[in-house]
């Protein structure tokens, strides 16, 4: 279904030069059953920028589809050292090709995607974004913002793991697939500090159920009245409904709760981005349920934000360590 949309698309757009699978579904095995809440990425590479397409049915399936320039990927050895793009090219995720450029790029990415010196660089980079994302992390602007700003670096430890582990990064799961590489390794007695380190030690499932609830409510009001375009609008509309909401909810089912209010809390944020600008009188009205939310993360002041943030940064030293011990393996 994804190639048949690139190839329709391709078919009335001028500039589209390739496209390639992206996302979680390149470490599903070939028989696996891609769940409801879960979108099927396609990075769509164009002669010229254009704005993301965002999730939309096609064919029965949930795609989500990026736009990109040759410019953006770079060389092989750019590709090679982005944690971003380097897992696009390991396999066959490739959709359209028409001048054999990406097939040029596949070639080399995944003849070296395994080597020990990209693999760092790649965690390098993420260890980079964690402490300019921290370090970035200010007083001032509305909650929805500050919040946002400590929560996906902070988030960004999960991720080092899963790049460490040659996996592929995610987002709403990264949590749980940290946790999963990490009992791989033999590791997974280093998880709960890294857990703690996004809800100070934890919140009950009660609580997340309740939070889940008024996320539901919140989310609703949001993709109902979004007008203004931000860069994360493909996330709050009625067709992303079933990954924000249900696939959170999935999430506490399976005993994840913790690990859920990662994406609960950022989908929040990005609702209240939206009801600032597009119904700020909304906005209000649903504030108490957020500020809830945020509190149970123990981050509701901007001095428990910096003190969350020094404890994080504090913490990168000692897990780049257990990152080192899996790469060497």
């Amino acid at each position: 279904m994804a190639a048949a949309w690139v190839r329709a698309y391709a078919a009335r757009e001028p500039g589209v030069e390739g496209a390639v699978l992206s996302g979680s579904v390149l470490g599903m095995a070939a028989g696996e059953v891609v769940p409801p809440w879960s979108d099927v990425d396609v990075l769509v590479v164009r002669s010229e920028p254009a704005e993301k397409l965002g999730k939309f049915r096609w064919g029965g399936v949930l795609l989500e589809v990026t736009f990109v320039t040759w410019e953006d990927l770079g060389s092989p050895e750019d590709v090679l050292g982005s944690f971003v793009f380097a897992g696009l090219f390991r396999g066959d995720g490739v959709l359209l090709d028409p001048t054999g450029r990406l097939a040029w790029l596949r070639a080399r990415v995944s003849a070296g995607f395994a080597d020990a010196v990209w693999v760092r660089r790649r965690c390098a980079g993420v260890r980079a974004r964690i402490e300019a994302g921290l370090r970035g992390v200010g007083d001032s602007g509305a909650l929805h913002e500050q919040v946002t700003g400590w929560l996906f670096p902070t988030s960004l430890t999960a991720v080092l793991p899963l790049v460490a582990g040659l996996v592929e990064p995610t987002v709403r799961r990264r949590y749980v697939v940290a946790r999963e590489v990490l009992a791989a390794y033999g590791l997974v007695d280093r998880y709960g500090a890294v857990l703690d380190l996004l809800d100070g030690g934890g919140v009950s499932a009660g609580r997340v159920a309740g939070h889940l609830a008024g996320l539901a409510r919140t989310f609703d009001v949001a993709a109902e009245v979004a007008r203004t375009r931000f860069f994360f609008s493909a996330d709050i509309t009625p067709a992303a409904r079933v990954v924000a909401v249900d696939g959170s909810a999935a999430l506490v089912a399976a005993g994840w709760h913790r690990e859920a209010m990662f994406w609960i809390v950022a989908t929040y944020a990005r609702c209240h981005a939206v009801l600032a600008v597009d119904a700020p009188e909304r906005g209000v009205e649903l504030a108490p349920a957020f500020e809830a939310a945020v509190a149970d993360l123990g981050v509701s002041s901007a001095a428990d934000r910096r003190r969350r943030t020094d404890e994080v940064l504090a913490f990168l030293p000692g897990w780049w360590a257990t990152v080192e011990q899996i790469v060497g393996r």
